[in-house]
């Protein structure tokens, strides 16, 4: 007899950075917060959040979803209770729906983890491995060349795998990725990312630039819905294109994957609505021959590249760090999940206080 989900509740936390950050300047983002436990007392955490602000409503909805779908529920499997839940969407689409189904899949994933005394990792097939890091905070459009070298080169030497600073395909564009790919030539991976700020012009461009330093790849050179651009940019010879930490649902990235229009797919946790659909995106990328580096969080992204050996990096931007306790720690620019059941990440107990709970 399946145990019963007797408690779900769900929480918004609004977070103000000291400092903008990233290629956007984020400056606020908005928390949602999944509390689950079973007729045991076995919990289960989870979490979604929105870049800039505007969680309100996506809180909202994953209250609505926890208290239709949930509570008071037997407990399956992860994939079966999203299965469930995002068949519910065929009338209001993606959206908010799946940034809300986001938080309470992760808690599902932790709750049977922890029923079942295993790591995430183990709970989706696999088993822990080191898995390499690369780093793209610290890094901003326009900044000073020599500055950014100063920022690869540190990053190198802590041990990272790669380094990706941002561009906005202009001039200075070519002064800055000289500077970081000759500070970590031959030492570590240097890629760049276009925050899908360009055009077909300005993408080319950028592309061209990247071959001719040696880049391992250029995200998001054009807005992820212009297929045929994409399309374009891949057929010719240079780096690779990586894209997706835009993307909803799984079947968005079906046709990127097949068609080769990006080699690197970069799945986020709450867009593509949970760990659920980025298993699924590893997979497809596992049978097609790509590679996955998801949108930051390497603390909990670590869990899937032990269980999918298509998520080859990890990228660490410590955007959302600050707020939990628990997170693995990258040593020698590698990272692996901890030694623990279920995810082993928890809100740091001086944020409990901050959240409002619906």
């Amino acid at each position: 007899m399946s145990p019963v989900i007797q408690e779900a509740r769900v929480g918004l936390l609004t977070y103000r950075l000291e400092r903008p950050m990233g290629g956007s300047g984020v400056s606020v983002v908005d928390l949602i917060v999944a509390e689950l436990a079973d007729a045991d007392g076995v919990p289960g955490f989870g979490f979604s959040y929105v870049i800039a602000g505007g969680g309100g409503l996506v809180a909202e909805r994953c209250a609505a979803l926890a208290a239709r779908f949930l509570k008071a529920k037997p407990l399956h499997p992860a994939p079966c209770h999203w299965r469930e839940i995002a068949k519910s969407f065929n009338r209001t689409g993606p959206g908010p729906n799946l940034v809300a189904l986001a938080a309470l899949d992760l808690a599902l994933w932790d709750l049977n983890a922890r029923r079942h005394g295993v790591s995430l990792a183990a709970e989706m097939g696999g088993k822990a491995r080191a898995v390499p890091v690369y780093a793209s905070g610290g890094f901003r459009p326009g900044m000073d060349p020599g500055e950014a070298a100063d920022i690869a080169t540190a990053c190198v030497e802590a041990g990272m795998a790669g380094v990706k600073p941002r561009i906005e395909g202009r001039p200075s564009d070519a002064a800055l990725i000289a500077a970081v790919a000759n500070a970590v030539s031959g030492r570590a991976w240097a890629m760049a990312d276009m925050n899908e700020k360009g055009d077909q012009v300005r993408a080319r461009w950028a592309l061209d630039m990247a071959r001719d330093h040696g880049l391992l790849f250029v995200e998001e050179p054009l807005p992820v819905a212009d297929h045929e651009g994409l399309r374009g940019l891949a057929s010719r010879a240079g780096p690779w294109i990586a894209t997706g930490e835009h993307l909803q649902p799984v079947a968005a990235f079906t046709d990127l994957a097949r068609n080769r229009l990006a080699a690197v797919l970069q799945p986020d946790l709450a867009m593509v609505g949970g760990m659920t659909p980025s298993l699924h995106v590893a997979l497809m990328a596992e049978a097609l021959g790509l590679q996955v580096m998801p949108h930051f969080l390497p603390g909990l992204y670590c869990h899937l590249a032990s269980a999918v050996p298509s998520v080859t990096m990890l990228e660490d931007f410590p955007l959302l760090e600050p707020l939990f306790q628990g997170m693995p720690v990258i040593e020698n620019g590698t990272v692996a999940p901890r030694d623990t059941a279920g995810h082993g990440l928890g809100l740091d107990p001086g944020r409990v206080s901050q959240i409002t709970w619906l």
